[in-house]
């Protein structure tokens, strides 16, 4: 299922939207030339920070911030603009297309990348040689496109997923919820001893392949310069025929494929399925939202490699305080400042230094604070499993020809030649 970090005050997954085709230009040539990188210039003078919906609820942490960054480089002024979560896509584009793009931004690697391939982000590994060095590799690695060249964003927040699973049911199958399934196929072989051993009244599983499974089973999406899907191969077909198979074997709730799916999480958190992945904070509204789950839910890493969702800063290539702007998003995003936002918000910090702080690091032995650290230590080895490059309409579709897929209406090759044929299509508008 695709979804990716939106802003700490909804903190939901969405789908990913794009800023591409919608007034910028079509490609690099529409843009401008790749902006130069200035270094070792003074810290002073007035710099802009644009954030995503943090107002009013974190007015207090952000406004701490910009004063302790104001008191390191006297001489700096930070003038913060929040816009509202709705339509924050849209003033981005706004701004952009205006010239008046702040100085630093908050935005998620699918809003930064049609701004960078119109060369109007700053490559801020080039500015700032220590990024790969202070955060972590797969934070980094979201704003690293392909067919560009260069980094730009500061990772700021992340999260990722790891899995949940009902004791009870687990037990009630026979099945050993301490050793619970690691790969896909042992995912597929403990669906089937839950659906025999309850003549088919209970499932394990109760969700649809997406983008990320693919990238998990060693499917490539884009082509090596990223202008093409090329993720129709016989390894995804094989992923697909394998869903398809305990789809029809009833090893999947009829459900999924109709219009009153509710979402595997809301299936889990109603008792109705024995496993669904979350955040590392998830377990807290499972047992809120039904309470009878209270001591039946068990976490284990991610199969395979973790998700990471990613919220970052990035540089407007366009400033005129090149030197105040990279020294505010590395202040923004450090490990003091990200541990304290992380502290009043169910999110993790993205530099490798807070690995050794124990909040996140140590468990107090609750189920609770072993899904939070679990999800910690993920982010080690967590990547975007979907490219940012991939717009809403576009994984709309891919869904669709998957659905189409699982139930047998059509072959797995066919849903798939499909579905890169018209994301081939709509990435070139």
């Amino acid at each position: 299922m695709s979804k990716r970090l939106t802003s700490a005050a909804a903190l939901v997954a969405t789908a990913a939207l794009s800023l591409s085709g919608c007034g910028l230009g079509g490609g690099e040539s529409a843009g401008e030339s790749k902006p130069t990188v200035s270094t070792g210039a003074e810290v002073k003078g007035e710099v802009s920070l644009q954030t995503w919906a943090l107002k009013p609820k974190f007015t207090t942490y952000v406004e701490g911030v910009i004063k302790a960054f104001e008191a390191k480089y006297p001489g700096t002024k930070v003038t913060w603009l929040d816009q509202p979560g709705d339509g924050y896509d849209k003033k981005v584009l706004s701004q952009a297309s205006a010239g008046q793009l702040p100085d630093v931004v908050n935005l998620p690697p699918d809003f930064a990348l049609p701004l960078a391939k119109q060369n109007l982000l700053l490559d801020v590994a080039a500015a700032d040689p220590d990024l790969g060095k202070d955060y972590v590799e797969g934070g980094v690695a979201a704003y690293q496109f392909q067919g560009q060249d260069g980094t730009f964003g500061y990772p700021w927040y992340l999260n990722t997923d790891i899995n949940y699973w009902n004791s009870a049911k687990f037990a009630a199958a026979g099945l050993d919820v301490k050793n619970p399934p690691k790969t896909f196929d042992e995912l597929l072989a403990a669906a089937k001893v839950m659906h025999d051993k309850s003549n088919g009244r209970e499932y394990l599983m109760s969700r649809l392949p997406g983008i990320g499974d693919l990238t998990n089973a060693g499917v490539k999406i884009l082509s090596d310069d990223g202008k093409s899907f090329v993720f129709n191969t016989p390894e995804a077909a094989a992923l697909l025929d394998k869903y398809r198979d305990a789809y029809q074997a009833g090893y999947l709730p009829k459900g999924i494929l109709t219009q009153e799916y509710l979402g595997n999480s809301k299936l889990f958190t109603e008792g109705k399925v024995a496993w669904t992945t979350g955040g590392g904070n998830a377990i807290q509204d499972f047992v809120k939202d039904n309470p009878s789950l209270k001591g039946k839910v068990v976490p284990s890493p991610a199969l395979d490699t973790p998700a990471l969702y990613v919220q970052g800063l990035s540089v407007s290539a366009k400033t005129k305080n090149q030197a105040a702007a990279i020294a505010l998003a590395r202040f923004v995003t450090n490990a003091e400042n990200q541990a304290a936002f992380a502290k009043i918000v169910n999110i993790f910090p993205s530099t490798k230094a807070s690995a050794s702080d124990p909040y996140f690091s140590k468990s107090d032995g609750t189920p609770e604070s072993e899904a939070k650290v679990l999800a910690f230590e993920s982010l080690a080895k967590a990547k975007p499993l979907q490219p940012a490059i991939i717009s809403g309409a576009t994984n709309d579709f891919i869904n669709q020809q998957i659905s189409l897929a699982i139930a047998g209406k059509v072959s797995s090759k066919q849903a798939l030649d499909a579905a890169v044929a018209k994301a081939n299509q709509l990435l070139k508008q």
